[in-house]
């Protein structure tokens, strides 16, 4: 197992594929294709559409402020409560709409035909096996600490752990909360 540290000054500013607004890249795998995923912070300040991610699975969960939904063809996506991962395909058309002002969303988005992407929140007191593969620790609103296979890391706000795993990992939160991205 490997364990990296993230934090801000490795972090990444890029815009967004339909001009929008920007997107902080927290960690990125790119192949000779282009992007196989992305994990990463968005501050949405305006309603708008959503970058076509076609061929991408995405995971999202609203960190900051209240009341964004996302409005497709077919209903709503409600990302109206914080920490409630949720899940789309990058292709569904998607307009958002602020009911309280701008927020802050972390994004996990991989190419379907790759990988296969889950965003879990690791409250203190939980715990969660890891599988094998690249998991994400992420601490958006700090402090936090976790244990990661006898390791203790503290986490402050806006940094994280990248793992890297071939076998099943322990992780469990001590105190604080994290978001736990998996790239199988």
């Amino acid at each position: 197992m490997t364990v990296t540290w993230l934090g801000p000054s490795q972090y990444v500013t890029t815009p967004w594929r339909n001009g929008g607004g920007v997107t902080v890249d927290i960690a990125v795998m790119t192949d000779k294709d282009g992007d196989v995923w992305r994990f990463g912070r968005t501050p949405i300040v305006a309603p708008g559409p959503f970058s076509d991610y076609r061929g991408f699975d995405r995971v999202q969960v609203l960190v900051a402020g209240s009341g964004l939904v996302l409005q497709t063809p077919s209903g709503e996506i409600d990302l109206r409560h914080p920490f409630r991962p949720v899940r789309f395909a990058g292709e569904t058309p998607i307009v958002t709409r602020l009911e309280a002002g701008p927020v802050e969303v972390v994004n996990l988005i991989g190419d379907r035909a790759k990988v296969q992407i889950d965003v879990r929140v690791l409250q203190a007191g939980g715990d969660i096996i890891l599988g094998a593969g690249t998991h994400i620790a992420y601490c958006p609103d700090g402090p936090a600490m976790i244990d990661v296979q006898g390791g203790r890391y503290e986490l402050a706000a806006d940094h994280g752990l990248r793992i890297e795993t071939d076998a099943l990992a322990p992780i469990a939160a001590s105190a604080g909360r994290v978001l736990l991205a998996s790239i199988i």
